[in-house]
């Protein structure tokens, strides 16, 4: 749900689909930033013989823009190449894989990274080897060493690509019956018995780019900022996805083959925003637009559905966000501009004036030695959304913003319901979550370990 089949069109082409992007200051080396893109939504692990895989012709792009102009200032972009060992097979590997580079691998994936820097392209790597997918303890005895040897440095900088286990949470069974919170749902407008929320995600798989660089690297002044009021202090991150403007079916190559230029097919800044922000029928719009172009989208902002409707499913639970009429100046600052210095005593991550949807990370804020998962509203700056830690609740935290408790930040009239500053999907995440180190995504779920889940049709 965090950018999970969020549009029509981007639903069809998952190869493609951003699902979550974090950044945060990295915990273990503090000079460093972590920037993270998966893609790939609700990979089966036991999805063979033909595995999940990135696009060899799709071009993946974590983008930083630190001049307050909501466009890419550095963009790193990932170009992904898939090799067939053995023409003969059908099957993915032909034995135990017990090292990245085993010829056992029959379907091996590599990749390059380069950094365009005010449109000059510049090679950092080629030919990196990605790990295979888990596909169990017969093929990849030891996952934990082939992910290990799957991280790579290029020079200052580590780098990994490949499957990892998906840390978001939410209970998508519950939100998408319009709009039901398990742990709250005696209250909805349809009741029910309260229930403990279920991780839809819990038994999937993603595939990250994850890319820690020195902060200096990424900064405006190519400096270590140390201030946290200093606007050179704070980036903005978003990840996207582009395909050549034309896709054609090559039949002596058995595959499609992309001309023409990159075309952006798919974004993600803030978690959720086209999932429960955007209308449907603008979805695949925003999709393609850049971050700076985000003014058309600011009304949804300042006007959410979602606050509209919360009254409405839970009558009688929400009597003063249902009374609340103004244009909502906390979102549009959490969600579009980055929260200027005063709202919140000590923090800033305010990028400008230009409306424009992305992660605002304050690098000079150090990493937490007791992570609160609520982040910025549990009194952790170092959390979301100052940037995203992979154990930041985004959902709950969301929830809670949207239902009215980060009002009184910009208008102090107002008092938030009771129900605003507890509200939750009754979700944690317990597949992996981070490990600590990078890449931090835990390894994936294993095809032959996994249990496929039960069904229920009423």
């Amino acid at each position: 749900m965090s950018s999970h089949r969020e549009a029509p069109e981007m639903a069809k082409d998952p190869v493609a689909d951003s699902t979550d992007v974090y950044a945060f200051v990295s915990p273990d080396r503090p000079s460093t930033v972590t920037l993270i893109a998966n893609y790939i939504p609700f990979q089966a692990p036991d999805g063979g013989p033909n595995f999940y895989e990135f696009g060899d012709d799709v071009a993946y792009d974590i983008n930083i823009s630190n001049k307050g102009k909501g466009q890419a200032d550095l963009t790193y972009r990932f170009r992904f190449h898939t090799k067939v060992r053995d023409p003969k097979t059908f099957l993915y590997n032909t034995g135990p894989i017990t090292g990245i580079h085993d010829t056992t691998w029959n379907r091996p994936q590599f990749y390059s990274v380069t950094r365009i820097r005010n449109g000059r392209a510049k090679t950092l790597a080629s030919h990196l080897p990605c790990p295979p997918v888990n596909v169990g303890p017969r093929s990849t005895p030891d996952y934990p060493h082939l992910a290990d040897q799957g991280v790579h440095k290029i020079g200052r900088r580590r780098v990994f690509a490949g499957q990892r286990v998906d840390a978001f949470h939410v209970d998508l069974g519950s939100v998408f019956d319009l709009g039901t919170l398990r742990p709250f749902q005696h209250l909805h407008l349809i009741p029910m018995a309260d229930a403990p929320g279920r991780n839809s995600l819990q038994a999937f798989n993603v595939h990250s780019i994850a890319l820690q660089v020195p902060i200096s690297e990424i900064t405006r002044a190519g400096t270590v900022p140390t201030n946290p009021a200093k606007p050179g202090a704070v980036v903005g991150v978003w990840a996207s996805a582009s395909r050549r403007k034309s896709r054609m079916f090559d039949k002596s190559e058995g595959r499609y083959v992309g001309h023409g230029p990159w075309e952006q097919v798919s974004r993600l800044g803030n978690p959720l925003f086209n999932e429960v922000i955007t209308p449907m029928a603008h979805k695949d719009v925003w999709n393609a637009r850049h971050p700076r172009g985000d003014a058309m989208f600011a009304k949804y902002v300042d006007h959410p559905e979602l606050a509209r409707l919360l009254p409405v499913l839970y009558p009688g639970v929400f009597p003063h966000l249902a009374a609340y009429h103004k244009a909502r100046a906390d979102l549009h600052a959490i969600l579009l501009t980055g929260i200027p210095s005063g709202v919140v005593p000590g923090f800033q991550n305010y990028t400008g004036t230009v409306e424009s949807d992305m992660l605002r990370l304050n690098v000079a804020v150090p990493p937490s030695s007791s992570p609160d998962s609520m982040g910025l509203l549990g009194g952790d700056a170092a959390g979301f959304p100052n940037g995203r830690r992979i154990g930041d609740d985004v959902v709950a935290i969301e929830l809670r913003a949207v239902a009215g408790v980060t009002i009184p930040l910009v208008d102090p009239s107002f008092t938030p319901d009771g129900a605003a500053g507890v509200l939750t999907d009754g979700t944690s995440e317990v597949a992996g979550g981070s490990t600590g180190t990078f890449p931090y995504l835990g390894n994936p779920n294993g095809g032959f370990q996994t249990e496929p889940g039960t069904s229920a049709v009423s």
